[in-house]
């Protein structure tokens, strides 16, 4: 899509401007340490990002799109596999592990789809498009919907003003929710189902859905491709509900619709980590505070174990922001080469200790239950603590 190069083309001064920023403690600092020699991680980097990409190899930038599609073919046989053996099995002992399985399956479909939103699958869009809309639509996703406000969210990454995915609330936003929408945004599980009530409504300030071609998300240019991929979406539901006559609801749910879930859940769990709950708090900017690159270098790299290969390596994030034209089979070896320039900005993903990250858990559950707003004035912000929402939520339920 290159998103990267027209907005890194309008870096500003700021880069490299040593201006006093508020610090998570509120104290300014004027430098990249603080007086304990800690690293500011919002210090303006002392290097562009062409620096970056001059040192990413040049064969990193190359799409093959038959390797690209093999990965298509070998995801959708393990999925097809997955759901004969599980129909031929049919028993309780094989559903779970099938649904855990499977719904693994639906989020590697849709890390590829993802991949041709962004145009690095191949420099063919007509390829992209469709290999985009088969994707996505098999697992309830507007591909052209979705990967507009997905170019938003990479075109603004770190700004809390046009973020698009996982924005901070500003402090009057969140204060205007009602309890029970703070109880269910901040609190475990329920923020791992948000993705399909972001599709229709997003997230709470904002406005639009991604089905409607007349929402502010897009521009009237695109309309278009919104209508086609909410087409695509709507005979997807059609499909579905076809195959639940005609071999019943449940044998659907357990089929389909559970495992749906849990690829909500992965995409929910990916995403949020890939934006917070680092071991430091990293800062969010607005105004002239805010470029392209100061956004990109507040994403997290993740290790998540086995999954790493099955999610098309999606936790290798800051180098796909940065550049998101690379193709996620190269996105190792280009952050491997981009660590030197990178520096203590490139934060190290900590390893996970077994083939299951289950360590990533409890930086997701810190962060949900920390992480709450950002204030409404300065341009350098830190997530701020509701010391009461959890207190308030719980004698309100009750």
């Amino acid at each position: 899509m290159g998103e990267s190069e027209g907005v890194a083309a309008k870096e500003t001064a700021s880069t490299n401007s040593q201006m006093g920023k508020a610090s998570p403690n509120g104290v300014n600092r004027i430098k990249k340490f603080d007086n304990e020699g800690e690293f500011d991680q919002s210090a303006p980097p002392p290097f562009k990002i062409a620096e970056i990409r001059a040192a990413i190899p040049k064969h990193c930038w190359v799409k093959d799109p038959w390797k690209s599609l093999s990965y298509v073919f070998r995801d959708v046989l393990v999925v097809v596999g997955f759901a004969a053996v599980a129909i031929y099995f049919n028993n309780w002992a094989v559903w779970p592990l099938y649904w855990a399985a499977q719904g693994t399956m639906f989020w590697a479909l849709f890390v590829l789809g993802h991949d041709c939103g962004h145009g690095s699958f191949s420099d063919s869009p007509l390829l992209n498009s469709v290999v985009g809309h088969l994707l996505h639509s098999s697992i309830l996703v507007p591909f052209h919907g979705w990967r507009i406000s997905h170019r938003t969210h990479h075109q603004n990454h770190g700004n809390v003003e046009y973020d698009e995915s996982w924005v901070p609330l500003s402090e009057g936003t969140y204060k205007s929710l009602d309890i029970s929408t703070k109880f269910f945004r901040f609190k475990v599980p329920f923020p791992l189902f948000a993705y399909p009530i972001y599709l229709w409504t997003r997230s709470p300030g904002k406005k639009g859905s991604h089905f409607n071609p007349y929402s502010d998300l897009f521009h009237p240019d695109e309309r278009k491709y919104v209508i086609t991929s909410t087409i695509c979406w709507t005979l997807m539901v059609g499909l579905l509900y076809y195959l639940s006559k005609l071999i019943g609801p449940v044998e659907m749910l357990k089929i389909y619709g559970v495992p749906y879930m849990v690829f909500v859940m992965w995409l929910d769990f990916v995403t949020y980590l890939h934006h917070h709950g680092h071991e430091q708090k990293l800062p969010w900017y607005r105004g002239k505070e805010w470029n392209f690159l100061r956004g990109g270098l507040t994403t997290v790299d993740r290790d998540y174990g086995m999954f790493n290969s099955i999610q098309h390596d999606i936790g290798t994030h800051v180098v796909h922001h940065l550049f998101p034209q690379i193709p996620h089979y190269h996105l190792i070896e280009a952050t491997k080469a981009a660590k030197p320039v990178l520096g203590k900005y490139y934060r190290e993903p900590r390893k996970s200790p077994g083939p299951i990250p289950f360590h990533l858990f409890s930086y997701l559950v810190r962060s949900i239950q920390e992480d709450h707003y950002v204030s409404d004035t300065g341009d350098v912000l830190y997530y701020q603590s509701d010391p009461q929402l959890y207190g308030l939520s719980q004698s309100k339920m009750k």
